[in-house]
């Protein structure tokens, strides 16, 4: 099995299955009992904080493997950190705006973009991608992902930038994209030392964002972890600043057939009609 699935969760953890291996992560807000209690113990490693290491190993895992995504190949690689390269709750909204993606060669920009599974899922579809992140580490790990999905040909741009300067050195440029794709942080830096605060610059990120529209752009899709940016936020947010636009809000989630599902962060999809 090379595909992700969410086991079980509960008790502030959650148990996922990323390919052939399983592991357990940290999940503050699982506040219920675990379904399944049965199942954790098959578990092949363990993420806590309250270890030296961080991981603990039940089983021996390779230093990275590959698991599938809604049809997306990815490297998965654990950190000293708990995070493993890929945020699998983002699935649920790129992969209902592939059809967007589709017909003309849409040019489409990933903005804080990862590890590349949004990237990629687009490029699937034909469309001509621009890829930026303010890590190199991370672009090289997107780059790789490109090549696990025999996408090394395609037309994609691999930036490494600060998101605020490189929207506007764009606006300069009179570039225009058909679709924008966005995760903020809460806080981040950019690759020269830029300041990033989500409370700060979400309006002048998004007002960026409008600048370099097409005239007849197919959607902006706006993904947030930040605890207190609900839906009803980012849908006034957005309403605002998009108000020719249709504006669906919305919760991210993890689900799995037989298991509680987990609440993920928000997303806003801005729409416009053909």
């Amino acid at each position: 099995m090379n595909i992700y699935q969410l086991i079980d969760s509960g008790d502030g953890l959650k148990f996922e299955r990323f390919g052939e291996y399983t592991l357990i992560r940290p999940c503050p807000q699982a506040l219920w009992r675990k379904k399944h209690p049965e199942k954790w113990n098959f578990a092949d490693a363990e993420f806590s904080r309250e270890t030296k290491n961080g991981w603990v190993y039940r089983r021996k895992l390779p230093k990275e493997w590959v698991c599938e995504i809604e049809g997306v190949r990815l490297k998965i690689a654990p950190t000293d950190f708990g995070h493993i390269g890929v945020f699998p709750e983002h699935a649920c909204l790129w992969n209902d705006l592939r059809a967007l993606a589709r017909g003309g060669e849409p040019k489409i920009l990933n903005l804080f973009a990862y590890s590349g599974a949004a990237t990629l899922a687009f490029a699937q579809e034909g469309a001509h991608m621009c890829h930026l992140d303010a890590l190199k580490g991370m672009v090289d790990w997107a780059r790789e992902n490109a090549s696990l999905n025999n996408l090394e040909k395609a037309p994609i741009r691999w930036i490494i930038d600060d998101a605020l300067k490189f929207l506007r050195k764009e606006g300069r440029r009179e570039a225009a994209y058909d679709g924008i794709i966005l995760d903020p942080p809460t806080f981040g830096r950019g690759s020269k030392g830029e300041v990033f605060k989500i409370e700060n610059d979400l309006i002048p990120l998004l007002e960026l964002c409008k600048a370099i529209l097409s005239k007849r752009p197919r959607f902006v899709a706006l993904s947030c972890h930040t605890t207190g940016v609900t839906p009803i936020c980012l849908q006034h947010v957005c309403s605002q600043i998009f108000p020719d636009a249709e504006i669906v809000a919305g919760e991210m989630t993890l689900q799995t057939e037989g298991a509680f599902s987990i609440p993920s962060g928000s997303f806003v999809k801005i729409l416009w009609k053909k």
